[in-house]
C-alpha cells in the first residue's frame, strides 16, 4: 500500500479526504461480512470475481446475514426502550426500501411486521406468506381496487391519507363484513434537514392531513361503524441521522393524541421511519439504540406531562435494515482523464472519468436526490497513489453519475470490478429499463452460498412486453420447451 497519502485534488468535495489506503473498506459503508481475501472483495463468504463470473454485472448483492441481524437488532432495540417506559413497540419494515418474497419473509421471521404501499407490494408480502395482520398499508391515491384487495386480504391497518379515503375504505369494510382498523397520517410540521423531495412531513406536500384538521377527520372515521380508529401516523422524512426531528414530531402528536382520547380509545401512535445510513465516510448516523432510547425518553416525558397512558409506539425503518446489507457491482468499461479548471486563471486539475456497466438505471438517487456514494476495487487491491475518480454509468445523459467523487488506486483500468457499498435500499426498488437495459439480478450471499433471489432482465424480456415485436419461431418453439421442461 502506498506509505503516505496522497495530495489532494482541488476538484474534490471538502468532505472527501484523501485515505491512507485507496483499498481499505471504510467502517459503516459495508455489510458486516464484507472483507478481502486475497486481495479480493468477499461477501458472504463469496467473492466479487466469482459472483461476477457466474451472474454477470451489473449485481445487486444482498449479505443476507446482515439483513437478517440488523432487522433483528432495530425490533430489539425498540422493544427494550419502550419497554423500559411501561409500554410496547410495533416495528414494520418499510418494503419501498427494498421488497421481495425472500425479504418479505427474512423480516417475518426476524418478528417485523411489513409496510406496503401498493397493491403490488401487498401480493409481494403475501406470496411471502406474511400474515395479513401484520400489514400496514401507506399510500395518498390507493385505488378503489387496491383497498378492496386489502380489506379482503385481512389486512392489519390502511393507514387513510386524505378525507375522501375514509369513505371508500368504510365502503369496502362494509362490503365485506369486517370492521376494518385505521391510522390517520398527519404532518406534524417537522420535517428532517435533507433534500426537499424527501421532507415528507411540512405542510405544502402530497402526504397527510395538515394537524389542525385531523380531529375532524378522525371524528369521520369514527362515525362509521365499519372503522376501527387505532391511532396517528406521521413521517418526518429520510436519511434522518438524529433523534430530534422525531421528539419534536412526536410532543405535537401526543399534545392531539390526548384530545382523541375524549372521543374514544387511542391506542397506538406511529412515528414513521426515515433512519438513516452511512453512504460515505463522512456520515454519522446515531446507532439505532440511541434514537430509539431518546425516543421513548421523548414520548414517556410527554405522556407524563400531558397526565396520558403511554400508547403502543410504532416505527416504520427501510433503509436502516437492508440499506447498507446491500452493495452493486460493476465492471469498469472505459477511463479517461478530463482537465477542469478550478481558478479564475485557468488554473486545472485532472478528475479521472470511470465508466462502468450500469448506471442511473440501476442506481437512480445520485440523479433524483444529488445523493453520494462510496466505491472500492473488488476485483485486487493496488499499491498506487489514490486518484481522484467520478464513477459514470453507460446512459445517455450526462447526469448519469454512480458515485460523484471518490479516491481510488490511480490503476483503476478497464476490466476491474467496482464495488459500490450501501446500495441495499432504494436501489433495486428505482430501477428502470432506461435505454431498454434490463434490470440486474438480485443475489443473496450467505455461508459460502450465492443464490438468486430476483432474475435479472434479459433484451428478451423487454421485447417480450413490446407488442409491436414477434419473436422468430426458434425462439416461440426455445421458449415452449423451455416452459414445458
Amino acid at each position: 500500500m502506498a506509505d503516505s497519502v496522497a495530495a489532494s485534488n482541488p476538484l474534490a468535495p471538502p468532505w472527501l479526504h484523501v485515505p491512507v489506503d485507496a483499498n481499505a473498506l471504510a467502517a459503516g459503508l459495508w455489510s458486516r461480512t464484507a472483507d478481502r481475501a486475497g486481495g479480493e472483495l468477499v461477501v458472504g463468504g463469496v467473492t466479487a470475481t466469482a459472483l461476477a463470473a457466474r451472474f454477470g454485472t451489473p449485481l445487486y448483492v444482498v449479505d443476507e446475514e446482515d439483513a437478517r441481524a440488523r432487522a433483528v437488532e432495530v425490533r430489539e432495540a425498540f422493544d427494550r426502550a419502550f419497554a423500559e417506559i411501561g409500554t410496547a413497540a410495533k416495528v414494520y419494515y418499510a418494503g419501498k426500501a427494498f421488497l421481495s418474497v425472500e425479504v418479505a419473509r427474512w423480516m417475518s421471521e426476524a418478528g417485523l411486521n411489513i409496510d406496503v404501499c401498493s397493491g403490488g407490494e401487498l401480493a409481494v408480502a403475501l406470496a411471502a406468506g406474511v400474515d395479513p395482520e401484520r400489514v400496514g398499508f401507506h399510500g395518498n391515491n390507493k385505488s378503489l381496487a387496491e383497498i378492496d384487495q386489502a380489506v379482503a386480504a385481512g389486512i392489519g391497518a390502511i393507514i387513510i391519507d386524505s378525507v375522501q379515503e375514509i369513505g371508500r375504505v368504510a365502503a369496502a369494510a362494509e362490503r365485506h363484513g369486517v370492521r376494518q382498523s385505521i391510522r390517520l397520517r398527519v404532518n406534524s410540521g417537522v420535517h428532517a434537514h435533507t433534500h426537499a423531495f424527501l421532507a415528507t412531513a411540512h405542510e405544502d406536500q402530497k402526504f397527510g392531513i395538515a394537524l389542525e384538521h385531523a380531529a375532524e377527520a378522525v371524528a369521520l372515521i369514527r362515525s362509521h361503524a365499519s372503522l376501527a380508529f387505532r391511532g396517528l401516523h406521521c413521517h418526518i422524512g429520510s436519511q434522518i441521522f438524529g433523534a430530534d426531528g422525531f421528539a419534536e414530531s412526536a410532543a405535537r402528536l401526543l399534545t392531539l393524541h390526548k384530545e382523541l382520547l375524549a372521543g374514544g380509545d387511542v391506542p397506538e401512535l406511529n412515528l414513521g421511519g426515515g433512519f438513516g445510513i452511512a453512504y460515505t465516510s463522512a456520515d454519522d448516523p446515531a446507532p439505532i439504540g440511541e434514537l430509539a432510547r431518546r425516543i421513548a425518553e421523548t414520548v414517556a416525558a410527554g405522556c407524563e406531562e400531558l397526565d396520558i397512558p403511554t400508547p403502543v409506539v410504532a416505527f416504520e425503518p427501510g433503509r436502516s435494515i437492508i440499506g447498507t446489507a446491500g452493495l452493486t457491482l460493476y465492471t469498469v468499461g472505459t477511463t479517461k482523464d478530463v482537465p477542469v479548471a478550478f481558478q479564475d486563471d485557468g488554473e486545472t486539475a485532472v478528475r479521472r472519468y470511470v465508466s462502468v456497466d450500469g448506471g442511473m438505471s440501476d442506481n437512480a438517487r445520485p440523479a433524483l436526490y444529488g445523493a453520494d456514494y462510496s466505491a472500492r476495487i473488488a476485483n485486487r487491491v493496488s499499491p498506487t497513489a489514490p486518484a481522484l475518480v467520478r464513477v459514470a454509468g453507460k446512459h445517455c445523459e450526462s447526469g448519469d453519475i454512480v458515485v460523484d467523487a471518490e479516491y481510488l488506486p490511480a490503476d483503476v483500468e478497464p476490466g476491474d470490478l467496482l464495488a459500490v457499498p450501501a446500495t441495499g435500499a432504494y436501489c433495486w426498488a428505482l430501477s428502470s429499463n432506461y435505454n431498454h437495459i434490463g434490470r440486474p439480478a438480485v443475489v443473496a450471499v450467505r455461508d459460502g452460498e450465492a443464490r438468486v433471489i430476483v432474475r435479472g432482465e434479459t433484451i428478451d424480456d423487454l421485447l417480450a412486453r413490446d407488442a409491436g415485436y414477434t419473436a422468430p419461431a426458434s425462439t416461440l418453439s426455445a421458449s415452449k420447451e423451455r416452459s414445458q421442461a
